[in-house]
């Protein structure tokens, strides 16, 4: 029987004491605790199973952390934390209070560069060639990056610069063909002529940047991979090493579905079987009741284009890229292209629904300034993670939409307390607006306990922009909620047996306000309390302070909301908690 060799490596200098003729069977091992505990746990699981020999590899070749190891993304490097000293922790991956699921800085040396959105990890590691450079340093500098993520702006931004430096980068280039859903573009049919050797050596796109290019070659296997890195150690300037790997790899069933596997939730880790959750009697997700509501609206209306910048499954936009597949567009990992083609069209009369994850959009924000506000287009944004999303952790949390887009000119900004609200302002857009729109909504489902087809087929209202609603009266205490986050405060004035002092607000609409409500509002009661999901500085309990101090009311004002830190990962109950917005923490302030 083989001893296990996994249990007594603890980090790179462990590995590096194996013979290569050991690693097959560490690689096995090393799958096999992944697939152990994530199965259990949750997680991204995909992608790291994909990457498995080139993670040992780059450890057994590399003099890490000295040499310097860039992951791009970070959803394919639950293998490097656990030969990176944190096997042991490994269970507490994505929980409160332990190891976050992406490479942080805080965390370990091994994680060289804080990562979670695409496409960073060229212009990092070229940053730390040319310091080490200039320091005289003798190092190592690897970005390993997806085929989805090269094909960003910023990743070609990097590699355009280290083209014409001699800074000692090694690029490598994962192909497997996936990002999260397959990927798309010209790059990709490029990589795959590429792998099928139909395109010719003298056309090579990354010979032609000034890089050293090597492969394709079999990702998957170890004597080759420590071959090809042994002698491009030697190599100088930048380098790119072009692999082929199978997402999923070692569990058939991730290979076979690898859009469903790439977190696929609990899981049996014998059979692969994704453990059923039954969604009888559920609310729908908000995500599918974007994605139906859409193809009911294009259905009645031929001018409605559906984009989304590679997110046709966490979006639901899938559904109008099945239905109406001329009018529906995945354009890869581009969130700024996404929003300028949006305006494009906008330009020629058509109805854009642009639909970014909240945390994404941030990407794109010269483009929703200058392309889309600054010339006015009614393009419908349709962010969908708003808020606080859970075990992702800091870096895709949706909490600074409010406050970065409320200072946008001619930028409407509406959050739907819950799905029908949700149709009824994918339906009002629909019609014609004179100004660009921010529709922000959370991860998860609505609070409807009702049949999709009763969600679905309710009849459409108009919302007019700018509206407030009174939720509840009261005598003394007015709370103004926006959003999703309004329906924690009902449920804990539901608890609280004479809450008749206490009124409750909704305000949709974060911009315009309903002033003519405020007005009525701060004439009435003693004391106002703003309610969040988004960052307290410079959201909308900022504009109600802001509203209060040009109309010279002394109303005191509690600003509840996401305080002025990065809050971690933990689920989305525990960081309401701790951000002091779950129903207990706001029973508690409304019964003080």
């Amino acid at each position: 029987m083989k001893s296990n060799l996994l249990e007594n490596i603890n980090n790179p200098t462990d590995l590096r004491k194996l013979e290569p003729s050991q690693l097959p069977q560490l690689a096995k091992e090393l799958r096999d605790f992944i697939i152990d505990v994530v199965s259990v746990k949750e997680g991204h699981l995909g992608a790291s199973l994909g990457v498995v020999e080139l993670t040992i590899a780059l450890h057994y070749v590399f003099n890490t952390p000295e040499d310097l190891l860039v992951w791009d993304v970070g959803h394919q490097a639950y293998g490097h934390k656990i030969l990176t000293e944190r096997k042991d922790k490994f269970h507490t991956n994505r929980q409160l209070g332990g190891i976050s699921g992406f490479p942080k800085r805080g965390e370990s040396v091994y994680d060289t560069f804080g990562v979670g959105h695409s496409s960073t990890s060229i212009s990092a590691a070229l940053g730390m060639a040319i310091a080490s450079q200039l320091k005289g340093e003798d190092k190592q500098h690897i970005a390993v990056i997806g085929d989805a993520s090269i094909a960003s702006g910023m990743a070609f931004e990097g590699l355009n610069h280290a083209g014409v430096t001699d800074a000692n980068l090694l690029v490598i280039l994962n192909d497997n063909a996936i990002g999260i859903d397959p990927s798309v573009g010209a790059l990709k049919q490029y990589l795959t002529s590429v792998k099928e050797g139909k395109n010719p050596k003298q056309n090579n796109m990354i010979k032609s940047l000034n890089f050293d290019y090597s492969g394709p070659i079999d990702g998957h296997d170890l004597p080759k991979l420590l071959s090809e890195l042994e002698r491009l150690k030697k190599v100088k300037g930048p380098k790119f090493l072009h692999i082929i790997t199978t997402k999923g790899k070692g569990l058939q069933q991730a290979e076979d579905d690898q859009v469903k596997y790439h977190a696929p939730g609990k899981f049996d880790k014998t059979t692969g079987e994704i453990h059923p959750k039954s969604e009888e009697n559920l609310p729908l997700k908000f995500q599918d009741v974007f994605g139906l509501t859409l193809v009911e609206l294009a259905t009645n209306n031929p001018k409605i284009i559906g984009i989304t910048p590679a997110m046709p499954s966490g979006s639901s936009l899938k559904f109008m890229m099945d239905s109406f597949p001329d009018r529906a567009f995945d354009v890869g990992i581009a969130e700024q292209h996404a929003v300028t083609l949006s305006a494009g069209m906008a330009t020629q009369g058509m109805v854009v629904f642009c639909n970014i994850y909240s945390t994404f959009l941030q990407r794109a924000y010269d483009q929703i300034i200058h392309d889309v506000a600054l010339q006015n287009l009614p393009i419908i944004f349709c962010l969908d993670r708003a808020g606080l999303v859970g075990e992702d952790g800091a870096t895709h949390h949706g909490v600074f939409d409010l406050a970065y887009l409320r200072c946008i000119p001619n930028l409407i900004i509406y959050a739907p307390k819950d799905e029908i609200d949700l149709r009824n302002i994918l339906y009002s857009a629909s019609l014609g607006l004179e100004h660009p729109i921010a529709i922000r909504y959370p991860r998860g489902r609505g609070k409807y306990l009702s049949s999709k087809f009763q969600v679905l087929n309710s009849k459409f209202q108009t919302i007019k922009i700018g509206k407030g609603h009174e939720l509840k009266e009261g005598t003394k205490t007015a709370v103004l909620s926006t959003g999703f986050i309004g329906n924690n405060v009902t449920l804990a004035l539901n608890e609280i047996s004479n809450s008749d002092a206490i009124a409750h607000y909704d305000f949709g609409f974060v911009k315009p306000l309903d002033e003519s409500l405020l007005h009525e509002i701060f004439a009435t009661f003693e004391t106002i309390i703003t309610i969040e999901d988004g960052v307290i500085k410079g959201g909308f309990g900022s504009a109600i302070i802001e509203f209060a101090a040009e109309n010279n009311y002394a109303t005191p004002i509690k600003v509840l909301g996401i305080p002025d830190v990065f809050v971690e990962h933990g689920t989305v109950e525990e960081l309401q908690k701790i951000c002091g917005i779950d129903v207990e923490s706001i029973m508690k302030l409304l019964l003080e």
